[in-house]
């Protein structure tokens, strides 16, 4: 049998998009024995010296001026890529966007970044039979990712199926999948297994990740945790931040026995198992996974536009709490250190609740787009 080839287009503006991309490639080849999928962050792949120049200038002015950022993110919040403006990206940075997928010649192309899927929008305009699926991956629908090219969208919840509605997108293109985070997230292994694996304690434990680019910036909350180090394990994961993981191996305060420092690791999933309390940047695919996971979230100076969303979405819920101010930490720490058995007995029964956001969703919903090569009513 033929299998149906899936291209994921990505960009590395912050990982969780492409994060998001492999976990749809892992649930469709665990779904399907026909798919065959292929994963790039388009402008990495067209553009390998200029990419990193942009990404890296759009990270440098994400930290330095997030107050621009969310300017611009509210100015723009109803309004989808001009086609002006991806005619410039077009002949700028995806001149061969064409070529790359008349020779792959997929079945249906999946967008985790609205660049890319304003770009195969373009394509499509121009006369290319592309069957299009766009995943949006926060828990907000800002404008840019809409483009009437796009057959399908997959979003986290009905609030941003309604607010697509709003923005003039016809209701049967829109179905709520959830976001896509890798199968893994969703299993429970033997704790014991993981302790004895990573060499950890079964103690309390707090997990504290620096975001997509394992940006630490929030040194006072870090040094104001290791003051429970004595009673609580910390695990502090820098992602590829060598600088920052280099920096806190020669602070003293973090030469401690509960206290580790990880670099990358693909293992985040085990890791958020065995902790209690997840501190974290609310990126949309960071607070999916936690959601995966049932483990209570802190979260630490979202940036303005998607993070806020994501926050007050999770906050809603009840799922996570902002720090806004060091006593939410204390707070947090106390009852870690007197009140462990009523959080972890809270977390057993969020994760009762877990199946109801149909991990597979996503995955299963592209497999009836390819099956049936139109968007099913």
């Amino acid at each position: 049998m033929i299998k149906k080839r899936v291209l994921l287009l990505s960009e590395g503006f912050g990982a969780g998009h492409t994060r998001a991309a492999y976990a749809l490639s892992s649930s469709l080849r665990k779904l399907s024995p026909n798919v065959q999928t292929k994963v790039l962050e388009l402008g990495s792949f067209l553009n390998p010296k200029v990419a990193p120049l942009i990404i890296t200038a759009y990270k440098k002015t994400v930290l330095s001026q997030p107050r621009l950022v969310g300017m611009m993110y509210r100015y723009q919040y109803n309004k989808s890529l001009n086609r002006f403006t991806t005619l410039a990206l077009h002949r700028i940075f995806y001149t061969h966007t064409k070529n790359v997928v008349n020779q792959l010649r997929p079945d249906i192309v999946v967008c985790t970044h609205p660049i890319p899927s304003a770009v195969i929008s373009r394509l499509k305009r121009l006369g290319e039979k592309i069957l299009l699926c766009t995943v949006i991956t926060d828990y907000d629908a800002h404008g840019t990712w809409i483009s009437p090219e796009v057959d399908r969208y997959l979003v986290s919840t009905q609030e941003v199926r309604n607010k697509m509605i709003h923005q003039g997108v016809p209701p049967t293109r829109i179905k709520v999948t959830g976001i896509p985070v890798h199968p893994s997230f969703w299993e429970h292994p033997e704790k014991e297994e993981i302790l004895s694996k990573f060499q950890l304690k079964d103690m309390p434990t707090v997990m504290v990740m620096g975001g997509g680019w394992g940006i630490m910036s929030d040194e006072v909350i870090n040094d104001f945790l290791t003051r429970w180090r004595d009673d609580v394990q910390i695990l502090f994961c820098l992602g590829n931040n060598e600088k920052a993981l280099k920096k806190l191996e020669l602070d003293p305060r973090y030469n401690h026995p509960n206290i580790r420092l990880i670099g990358f690791t693909l293992e985040v999933d085990k890791l958020m198992e065995v902790s209690d309390l997840l501190v974290t940047k609310p990126g949309g695919m960071t607070c999916t996974e936690g959601l995966s996971k049932g483990i209570p979230m802190l979260f630490h100076h979202p940036l303005p536009g998607q993070e806020e969303e994501n926050c007050h979405y999770f906050t809603a819920q009840g799922l996570g709490e902002p720090i806004s101010s060091l006593e939410v930490i204390v707070k947090w720490m106390n009852k870690l250190t007197h009140e462990l058995d009523a959080i972890r007995a809270r977390r057993e029964e969020q994760l009762k609740g877990i199946a109801r956001y149909r991990p597979l969703e996503s995955a299963q919903s592209i497999i009836d787009m390819l099956e049936s090569k139109k968007v099913p009513s």
